[in-house]
């Protein structure tokens, strides 16, 4: 028979007691996040016990059975059948607080190994707590202080992670309050079974088949138990209307977003456990309060999930706009907004227009190819960040015109529109909508229902020969059609909206403009208005939709910050640059962990201290040089002569006077041992290269562009080259083999934009990737980097996906261990050598 009673740590690990993991549970698996919320918690418990002796942290269950080695005396022994990563890691706490305890009171050692460590007199059972032997070793060095004790595994991580929280501490009375609350002040429940029951069984309806509470469930549960004689009345009149209107999912959501306004780096996985932190300060007539209030949350996030029910025409044309683009990101935003309307801080207008920036922030995103990077992170902040003091909707625009969120410009959308692929880009469900909010903005008397339209290439993605026939005019110099038409078929200049899809097809340009020409869109009678449709045509029509995306949906503020954190070390280590002296581009690069090349882009963009102090390696000043605002005046050579720095005759700085990576780092507050490994020079063979890695820099994080310049430098170690678009955006192609057609081969392109495109269409002509296996095999390796989702369905197609998720270390690993593979299969076989090239045939 199960039975369930509440505990502490101290009545769980005293006596003669041990608890034995078994080998069907998985190893200690707790990491670094784990471990800072543990800590956090205990660290909290422990301040708040000070004043309310008697306050406790419930620490979730503990699901144990009586071992079948149980005898009449002695030790008692039990099985572990869930909460072992708990008990593993408040143990391994324990032998922390111990060992700092130690250093000064030797006697401290004995005092917690023999209460709540080590059966002392039962050899056989040493230890209180028996880990699954793949951790048994590392479990054992940490109980029994031995020098092996803190190794490279986790079990070590766990134990070097709260020795050195300890050793921060220098309050001895917060190191007793602490071993307090970790003792007394967690509520653990011990879930015992009988003798006899199937504990595996009871372990796999706990972990895989059991119908588990949700976070809802166990938040509510724990708020009518603190209500005691009143929850029924509330449970009917608060409770009761929530659950009927939203369902369990939606409830959850609702408790999370909540949350996520207080801080945003909350997880749903935390949500009870965070409410509960919350709501342990406060009183029984408060809790009703809260219930009452997420009562009142629940009106409003339904309104967010079916904006048909808002009655402002405004607000419910930007609430359907946000709902049916599909991004739950934007979630804590605008249940934050409704419920400031709710409580008359703001009326419908103001959140009308912040809503529209939103909607703004994810169309422009969408047009210049950042469609969803780092999105979570920046909405999921705002609310925590806009000053409360000032009208929301100008606050939400400023605060998203700052850094590089990418809200684009109206300069940036009119430059993006020629050049990146929106076809490609984003969600095909945005892609549409874009289109049918810009069909809109004509004012057409009679809409179109958008139900059955859908995209259509005017242009199209198989050419015909009297599509190349027509195009030939529009070739420059040297250009091929396939280079032109890969340039133009899919940035949305070419792309329309249209009910006859399958009629149009691939026809020629004289039988489109007949079908266009009676169509009830006014784009498509633009369209059918042309005599011919090639790269002029195409790209005039792309600067009337970026004119009609600037006029629809409102641009950033002229608001400057640093695009990232490594912005703000070089900053300060610039506006500490004294006079008379000066620094270089490598040296800041180095500081900040980036490439000369970005930090001479990113100075060339933004505004910042000293950057004419700023020289090449050996002194120059760069030729390129231009302040912030376009500029070339003043001179950087006259500002600096004034400043005190002195030139030879060959225009190069004293070196006496310059400052290297270790000075910047003294004045940017970083100590040498921050400073990140210099990253490998890129082989700048023309100014392609350099057109690449600026652009690169203008779009991406430093964290993504230096992670960019490490796979490039891996592939060119491994005997790949590099080749470089001519368009206006500068695309860097990965050759595993060169030649003509179809002897040459690669099988990514890097869009400075933001796209890693993968070119299975290209591949599949190609030996040996003619192989479907083989692409499949490509397929699933690249998919193992978190996030990337490349579908079956494209094996044949040229998917992709956001370059930022190459900015980690290990997905960047991931990808090169990819191109590694790759570059083998690509040139293990001479068979691709006997092909006929495009010249011999």
């Amino acid at each position: 028979m199960v039975a369930a009673r509440e505990t502490t740590l101290q009545d769980i690990l005293g006596g003669a007691k041990q608890y034995q993991v078994p080998l069907y549970q998985r190893t200690y698996s707790w990491g670094k996040e784990q471990l800072e919320k543990l800590w956090e918690d205990v660290i909290q418990l422990a301040e708040d016990r000070a004043t309310q002796p008697d306050l406790t942290h419930f620490m979730g269950s503990l699901v144990l059975a009586p071992s079948p080695t149980n005898g009449p005396a002695g030790v008692s022994d039990w099985l572990v059948i869930d909460g072992q990563q708990r008990l593993t890691t408040l143990s391994l706490l324990l032998c922390a607080l111990r060992d700092h305890l130690a250093q000064e009171a030797p006697g401290e050692r004995d005092r917690l190994n023999e209460l709540y460590l080590v059966n002392k007199w039962h050899k056989n059972r040493h230890t209180k707590l028996q880990p699954t032997q793949a951790d048994r070793v590392a479990y054992l060095a940490c109980v029994d202080g031995t020098a092996q004790a803190g190794g490279a595994d986790r079990v070590g991580a766990a134990y070097r992670s709260f020795k050195a929280k300890l050793a921060a501490i220098d309050d001895q009375g917060q190191i007793e309050r602490l071993e307090d609350a970790l003792m007394s002040g967690l509520a653990i429940v011990a879930v015992t079974a009988g003798i006899g029951d199937n504990v595996y069984r009871i372990f796999e309806s706990l972990n895989n088949t059991g119908l588990k509470l949700t976070q809802a469930d166990l938040l509510r549960n724990y708020l009518f138990m603190r209500l005691g004689e009143h929850s029924e009345t509330v449970y009917q009149s608060l409770w009761l209307p929530m659950q009927e209107t939203l369902s369990p999912e939606q409830l959850e959501t609702l408790f999370w977003l909540d949350l996520v306004q207080r801080d945003p780096r909350v997880k749903q996985t935390e949500i009870h456990a965070e409410q509960q932190k919350r709501f342990d300060r406060l009183g029984d007539a408060q809790i009703e309060a809260e219930i009452a209030r997420f009562n009142r949350l629940s009106v409003l996030f339904r309104l967010i999930l079916d904006p048909d029910r808002e009655a402002n025409p405004d607000v419910r044309k930007r609430l359907s706009r946000l709902q049916a683009w599909g991004s739950t990101t934007a979630y804590p935003v605008l249940l934050y907004l409704l419920e400031l309307r709710d409580q008359g801080k703001s009326d419908s207008a103001q959140i009308a227009r912040a809503m529209l920036y939103l909607e703004s922030l994810f169309v422009r995103r969408l047009v210049t190819g950042r469609a969803t990077a780092n999105l979570n992170r920046i909405l999921s902040s705002l609310v925590t960040e806009i000053d409360k003091s000032k009208p929301v909707d100008e606050e939400i625009r400023a605060n998203l015109s700052r850094g590089r969120t990418y809200y684009a410009t109206d300069d940036e959308v009119a430059n993006a529109v020629d050049v990146i692929p929106f076809y490609l880009n984003g969600r095909a469900n945005q892609r549409k909508l874009v289109l049918q909010w810009l069909e809109e903005s004509f004012g057409s008397k009679e809409p179109v229902s958008p139900d059955k339209l859908t995209i259509e290439h005017v242009l199209p993605q198989t050419p015909t020969p009297e599509w190349r026939s027509d195009l030939r005019p529009d070739l420059g110099p040297g250009e091929t059609f396939e280079q032109v038409h890969q340039a133009l078929v899919h940035t949305i200049g070419n792309l329309t909206l249209t009910g006859y899809n399958p009629k149009l097809s691939n026809s020629a340009f004289a039988e489109k403009r007949g079908l266009l020409a009676t169509s009830g869109l006014s784009m498509n009678q633009e369209i059918a208005a042309q005599s011919h449709w090639g790269r002029p045509e195409i790209q005039a029509r792309a600067a009337d939709l970026a004119r009609r995306i600037a006029e629809t949906w409102p641009g950033p503020v002229d608001v400057a910050e640093p695009p990232d954190p490594a912005w703000e070390i070089a900053t300060k280590a610039l506006a500490e640059i004294p006079a008379g002296a000066w620094t270089t581009y490598g040296a800041l690069a180095a500081l900040i962990g980036t490439h000369p090349i970005a930090v001479g882009s990113h100075l060339a963009s933004y505004s910042m201290p000293n950057a004419h102090r700023v020289l090449q390696a050996e002194g120059r000043i760069s030729p390129n040089f231009r302040w912030a605002d376009g500029s070339a005046d003043p001179s950087p050579r006259t500002l600096l002569e004034s400043e005190g720095v002195t030139f030879d005759g060959h225009n190069r700085a004293d070196p006496q006077q310059e400052l290297d990576v270790e000075d910047l780092a003294h004045l940017g507050g970083v100590t040498i041992d921050d400073l990140l490994e210099s990253l490998p020079d890129l082989p700048f063979e023309d100014e392609y290269m350099t057109k690449f890695t600026e652009q690169l820099s203008a779009y991406q994080t430093t964290a993504t562009v230096n992670s960019v310049v490490l796979v490039l430098d891996a592939w060119t170690a491994m005997g790949g080259k590099l080749w470089l678009g001519r368009g206006g955006e500068t695309s860097c192609f990965l050759m595993a083999r060169e030649g003509q057609r179809p002897n040459n081969m690669w099988p990514i392109v890097l869009y400075p934009s933001g796209k890693c495109e993968v070119v299975f269409q290209r591949l599949a002509i190609r030996s040996p990737f003619d192989d479907i296996q083989l692409r499949r095999e490509l397929r699933d390796r690249l998919n193992k980097i978190p996030g990337a989702d490349l579908p079956e369905s494209k094996l044949e197609l040229r998917p992709g996906f956001p370059l930022e998720l190459l900015a980690s270390e290990a997905s960047r690993t991931i990808f090169v261990d990819v191109l590694t593979w790759f570059y083998d299969q690509a040139n293990s076989s001479t068979e691709w050598l006997d092909l006929p090239s495009d010249a011999a045939r």
